[in-house]
């Protein structure tokens, strides 16, 4: 069985390729205007996907492996 928890986020480049990525590598998410997602590694790649969409997805993973729950355990998450 396909778990959640292994999807990640799918996105779409802005040929309409689709693509998986870890959620977890990404540093930033900027609108230039094109949605660009600078990684850890120092890449950037750039999606059709808004901004908020892409956000959206991170969190929804943070959430799905439960990510989410330790940055606000630990205080970290805005009140």
């Amino acid at each position: 069985m396909y778990s959640r928890h292994i999807t990640m986020i799918n996105l779409k480049r802005l040929n309409d390729e689709p693509f998986t990525l870890n959620a977890v590598l990404i540093e930033q998410v900027q609108s230039l205007p094109d949605t660009t997602i600078s990684l850890l590694n120092g890449k950037k790649i750039v999606v059709k996907n808004e901004a908020s969409e892409v956000i959206k997805l991170i969190t929804e993973y943070y959430q799905s492996i439960g990510l989410q729950r330790v940055h606000k355990e630990a205080g970290e998450e805005d009140e």
